[in-house]
């Protein structure tokens, strides 16, 4: 597929790309430029389809371990099947990691119960969010794609760039 320029060399080009979608990934809506608020759509619905086809391949897995008083119980776990742990990695490579901030008015031990033991939590995010509201709206419209839109927002004061939002639609 062919490719903007958007005015800059190849590596920078991208970590903007990859910059705009993940902060288009984990607050649902960004603002900037028209022309690349075209390639991040592209970029971001690549990704969401990754998320998508794999997001149901788990494996349970049952296991004896033993409580602090030397009983065996068993535990139920769920895994990521192959496919699901090979999206992960690769939507991993495509996305920057963001990790969850403690807002100034919520007590530590809050946000540790909320937070818990997760490690990357926008992954988290689409797989356990984005994935199940694109296959409900699968299911209802039939569409494959258009997760995103992008609204034009007029020109900006300054250098008269056109700007526009990108946001969800499902």
């Amino acid at each position: 597929m062919q490719q903007r320029k958007l005015g800059l060399n190849t590596t920078q080009r991208m970590a903007v790309i990859k910059n705009q979608a993940t902060q288009l990934l984990w607050y649902g809506r960004i603002d900037t430029t028209y022309t690349r608020a075209r390639e991040v759509q592209r970029y971001a619905e690549q990704v969401l389809n990754l998320a998508f086809k794999t997001w149901e391949d788990t494996i349970k897995k049952v296991e004896t371990r033993r409580n602090p008083k030397g009983q065996p119980i068993q535990v139920e776990l769920i895994n990521d099947g192959p496919k699901k742990l090979n999206a992960r990695r690769e939507i991993m490579a495509r996305i920057y990691d963001i990790q969850e901030v403690k807002p100034a008015d919520e007590p530590y031990d809050a946000f540790i119960a909320r937070v818990g033991d997760i490690r990357h939590p926008l992954i988290e995010k689409i797989f356990n969010d984005y994935a199940p509201r694109i296959a409900n709206r699968t299911t209802k419209t039939g569409a494959k794609g258009g997760y995103t839109r992008v609204i034009k927002t007029g020109p900006r004061r300054g250098d008269n760039a056109q700007t526009a939002i990108v946001e969800f639609v499902f």
